[in-house]
Order: C-alpha cells, then sequence, then structure tokens
C-alpha cells in the first residue's frame, strides 16, 4: 500500500512557495501516477509466472479484445497506449514467444496484421482468473457505483487532452 501523505506535504510546501500552483489538479495527477505505477507493480507480479510483464498482457489483452483476435500495429499501439517503437519490440517478444503471429497484406505489402496464435489464446485464457482476482482485490475499497463515477470522472479527464 501506497502512503500518499508525503507527496500531499510536498504539494503543500510547493504552494507554500508559489501560492498559485493548483493543489487539486496536482493531487488528482500524481494520483493518478501513484496508481498507475501500483496497478503496473502488481500486474507484473501476477503475470511473471506466465513469462510475461505487464505491457506485454497488455498487447495480448487488446488482441484478445479483438473480435478476430487481430489487429495493424498502429491501432495496438493507440489501443494499448504504447508508442509505435515499443508495440514493435513488444510483439517481437511475443512472436519469439509464440504467442503472436506477424503476417504482411497480400494487397500492400507496408500493412501488418499481428494476431493471437492458439497458443496465445490459450495462455490468456489460462492467466484471465488470475487477472479477474486481481482486478477485484484492485477495486475492493469501491462500490459498484462508486466504480462507474470514477470510470466516468476518468474518461472525462481523458477527453481533455489533445486538445
Amino acid at each position: 500500500m501506497s502512503d500518499f501523505a508525503p507527496t500531499e506535504a510536498r504539494l503543500d510546501v510547493t504552494r507554500a512557495k508559489y501560492p498559485d500552483f493548483p493543489r487539486s489538479p496536482a493531487v488528482l495527477v500524481r494520483l493518478v501516477k501513484h496508481l498507475f505505477k501500483e496497478i503496473h507493480d502488481e500486474a507484473n507480479v501476477v503475470m511473471r509466472p506466465y513469462g510475461l510483464n505487464h505491457a506485454e498482457y497488455n498487447i495480448l489483452m487488446m488482441l484478445y479484445g479483438s473480435p478476430d483476435n487481430q489487429m495493424h500495429p498502429s491501432a495496438l499501439a493507440e489501443a494499448a497506449g504504447e508508442k509505435s517503437a515499443n508495440v514493435t519490440r513488444l510483439t517481437t517478444s511475443l512472436c519469439e514467444k509464440g504467442y503472436v503471429a506477424r503476417a504482411g497484406s497480400d494487397e500492400d505489402r507496408r500493412k501488418v496484421t499481428l494476431t493471437l496464435t492458439p497458443e496465445g489464446v490459450a495462455l490468456i485464457e489460462g492467466f484471465l482468473p488470475d487477472i479477474v482476482t486481481l482486478l477485484h482485490r484492485q477495486t475492493r475499497n469501491l462500490t459498484p457505483s462508486e466504480q462507474g463515477q470514477l470510470e466516468t470522472l476518468l474518461k472525462k479527464m481523458l477527453a481533455g487532452f489533445g486538445d
């Protein structure tokens, strides 16, 4: 469990030095950062026995969440929140492990399709019970209604980017 109090104390010191510094937005952004770290670290622990890390898990889940278990690298990068170069590195690793297949397009040699292999689907369906347990544990302090409210608020915050 992460203690956020030291971060709040540093934000208070910053505000004392620079009164126009906006405490509430800074707290929200720092909380999101702390949550990301905790989520990332816990997912890495759960994925380690499967020979995966959190980023590889995300790539696999984006493919699994596609109706035909396949995506183009650019769409995969956007869906997974990764840079294109990192998606290339991650998918190369997943291809080497036999979980993803990379194929060129017959119509356009520049276009690549990434597809889950049967081994990749089996791996995902093997670790999903552990992920379900993890997700319930990570959100256990929020009621279903609060989870819905937080989802709405985070989507609203996300919509403010790129403007």
